[in-house]
């Protein structure tokens, strides 16, 4: 029962992956978080943590109490949110990841109305376009868009998210206009790395669904240096119209394939099940679906 105190600080040891930037990240010293590991090691009689200059790594012992220690932390931050769900405030650190480009479009202009509104609650958010494991990384939530893989997380559908193909005029003046998907394997395809339809675009048409496996020689794992090199006129790219919306209304880029429709996806937020929601998690999946549910970021 003496080590329960010193279980929160462990975990997030283990998740930070250094004594430092778990000490910066609860707001203690470097040596006393070495103090409290040391003691709970002792207390254990095992060693937890191997020691480097440069780097921890868990031992075996270390592997088996981690798992057991991050279940009762999550069960603890469950127990909490029973409580916060009674007292109704939205309150406390609100740890929530979302997509870079379409978080710094979307979700960072209206994160001061959100916390104007909801004074109590401290909000630590990551922008990162990867699939990140929300259980093991500790987070409340996610903005994730596109095909959504089976998962236990709970998924509210936000908005739409539309997709154009298009090219700069320099590109198409210089290269041609496809008239049909079959004629894309004579151009330059851009192609972003982590787009959840997998490597093949598909086309809805006259003819029913068309796959194409896009080829081209630019992949990057960021929107918004393909959105760049689109606009330079490298090559012909997918693209969700809250990138190009205002490009496509302008003229400096042109929607290909008119005859042909994208698949639609969706935009959602989604979040680990959990018997009591917490109150700041339904405040925010409210506040994003009233924000982005109107069409307002075509």
């Amino acid at each position: 029962m003496e080590h329960f105190s010193a279980l929160p600080l462990f975990v997030t040891v283990v998740e930070c992956g250094s004594f430092s930037a778990a000490g910066s990240k609860l707001g203690i010293s470097k040596s006393a978080v070495s103090k409290r590991i040391s003691q709970l090691e002792i207390g254990l009689g095992a060693q937890l943590l191997y020691r480097t200059t440069r780097s921890l790594s868990l031992t075996e012992a270390g592997e088996r109490y981690y798992d057991s220690a991050r279940q009762a932390v999550r069960f603890a931050r469950e127990g909490e949110d029973a409580i916060s769900e009674l007292q109704q405030a939205p309150k406390g650190l609100l740890r929530v990841t979302v997509p870079m480009v379409f978080g710094r479009r979307h979700i960072a202009p209206v994160i001061p109305e959100f916390l104007r509104r909801y004074p109590g609650i401290r909000l630590q958010l990551a922008m990162d376009d990867g699939q990140t494991d929300l259980i093991a990384e500790g987070l409340d939530l996610a903005v994730r868009i596109g095909e959504l893989e089976d998962s236990s997380l709970v998924a509210k559908r936000l908005a739409p998210c539309l997709s154009r193909l298009c090219a700069a005029p320099s590109y198409l003046a210089e290269h041609g206009t496809p008239s049909t998907p079959a004629d894309l394997a004579k151009h330059n395809c851009l192609f972003y790395s982590l787009f959840r339809g997998g490597s093949e675009w598909r086309f809805l048409g006259p003819e029913g669904e068309v796959r194409i496996e896009p080829k081209g020689n630019f992949e990057v794992n960021n929107s918004d240096a393909i959105h760049s090199v689109l606009l330079d006129g490298l090559g012909i790219a997918n693209m969700p119209e809250f990138i190009v919306g205002d490009d496509l209304r302008s003229g400096r880029l042109v929607p290909l394939l008119s005859g042909y429709a994208l698949p639609p996806h969706g935009i959602y937020c989604v979040y680990p099940k959990r018997k009591h929601l917490p109150a700041k998690v339904s405040a925010l999946v409210a506040f994003l679906a009233e924000k982005l549910g109107d069409g307002s970021m075509a």
